[in-house]
């Protein structure tokens, strides 16, 4: 059989152009093969594209549920490595005068590099990624890492860092910090890169600001607590050096009119013992209400002495376990006092209790340390935080100071108040 020969035809110049026809078989093998790869391409644009979504579901359920921010920090970092396939993924924050950064989250792939610990610092300057963010406020990338310069730069480099790419963390219309990935590798990263990375700082950004939000609110309701706290100081300190001193002279005055009066005005004598009696008993009634708004002694002498107070007061006796020495920060002390206050009282008026069991213990140092407040009875329980009772009032208080207040109560089991205060009351994320 003759070998086929090529077509031949003209162009529109008149130029032969000859062409090779195909066998069917073939052509329709290529035109399949050719569908293969372009549905591969797709599925794995489309796993990619899932696996996205999922890891920036994660993240986002974490900014929903208010998680802290340094959960969030290496929940993110540790997604973005590993989507990106990434052996560093990273997370800085930039000091409020942008000289310097510190790493919040950081994240390497399992037996490749170390990631740099959180807390480590670097000035800025020279041509890094930490920089080039900072100075520009966008992102930037460096392909290769042989004319980068600065102290990030420098420590990149004894990690075997080849390229990185960084985008800008901006929260509230201020540049916070950056996030980045880095790579040992030859190869550079996709130009899609920036583009994915920005999506999971934009959470980031979402996250800080719920975080000094809340900080603010914690902070602002902690200084109208210790505004009301100075202001039951001042009102305790009037009562006791005006109208109770007024009531103690007014009561010694007629105990000397009583004195001087003619022993034959016998009726005299008479009012003059009902007006003693009424003055001696708002003086008493005067120095317990002062009691009440700021004890004397808890300003004097701390926690210890005035828990001991409040439990010979008690109506129901009160077995009392103060494990700790020494002073705590005032608020603290403060809103024990009330705590401990209300509960007691509480179960002197609603819980027909035997008795109350109260424990205090602080875990840690003054520095970072928590008070433990359990006071718990052996009454009817049914004590209920959202029915508007005092325990509302005092939730608040512990929660303006960070703290958290939980109520455990049964019918007939009786009721457990159980509070932690943290001891270092600053508070924010800078």
């Amino acid at each position: 059989m003759a070998a086929r020969r090529p077509a031949r035809r003209r162009t529109p110049r008149g130029q032969a152009l000859w062409t090779m026809s195909l066998p069917a078989s073939i052509a329709v093998s290529i035109a399949a093969a050719s569908g293969l790869v372009v549905r591969e391409r797709a599925r794995r644009e489309l796993r990619g594209f899932a696996a996205e979504q999922a890891a920036l579901r994660r993240v986002a359920t974490l900014v929903a549920r208010a998680a802290r921010p340094e959960e969030v920090f290496g929940a993110v970092v540790s997604e973005v490595g590993q989507l990106l396939a990434a052996p560093l993924s990273q997370l800085n924050r930039y000091d409020p005068d942008g000289s310097a950064t510190t790493v919040v989250g950081a994240w390497a792939s399992p037996g490749s590099v170390v990631a740099f610990p959180v807390g480590t610092r670097w000035h800025l300057g020279g041509r890094n990624v930490s920089t080039l963010v900072r100075e520009t406020g966008r992102t930037a990338r460096i392909d290769d890492y042989g004319d980068a310069a600065g102290e990030p730069a420098d420590a990149a480099r004894v990690r075997g860092v080849r390229s990185s790419v960084g985008v800008p963390i901006t929260v509230e219309g201020r540049l916070w910090g950056h996030m980045s990935v880095a790579s040992t590798q030859e190869q550079r990263f996709p130009a899609n890169t920036e583009a994915r990375l920005g999506n999971f700082a934009e959470l980031v950004a979402t996250a800080i600001a719920n975080a000094e939000s809340q900080a603010q609110l914690t902070a602002s309701r902690a200084r109208i607590v210790a505004a009301a706290d100075n202001t039951r100081r001042r009102i305790e300190r009037d009562l006791h050096d005006g109208a109770q001193q007024r009531l103690v002279a007014l009561a010694m005055q007629l105990r000397a009119v009583q004195a001087a009066a003619p022993p034959d005005a016998d009726g005299l004598r008479g009012q003059l013992d009902d007006l003693v009696d009424q003055a001696t008993a708002a003086v008493d009634e005067l120095r317990e209400l002062a009691r009440g708004i700021h004890p004397a002694v808890l300003a004097e002498g701390g926690l210890r002495p005035v828990l001991r107070a409040l439990a010979r007061r008690s109506t129901v006796p009160v077995r009392l376990d103060v494990r700790g020495e020494g002073r705590l920060p005032e608020q603290v002390e403060i809103a024990a006092y009330y705590v401990v206050s209300e509960a007691l009282t509480n179960a002197a008026k609603h819980a027909a209790a035997s008795v109350v069991d109260v424990s205090v213990e602080v875990s840690g140092d003054v520095r970072n340390g928590t008070l433990h407040l359990r006071i718990c009875d052996d009454g009817r329980g049914g004590a209920d935080l959202s029915g508007g009772s005092g325990l509302v009032g005092l939730k608040d208080r512990v929660e303006a100071l960070s703290g958290r207040l939980s109520v455990r109560t049964a019918i007939d089991s009786g009721t457990c108040v159980e509070v932690d205060l943290p001891l270092d009351l600053r508070s924010g994320f800078g």
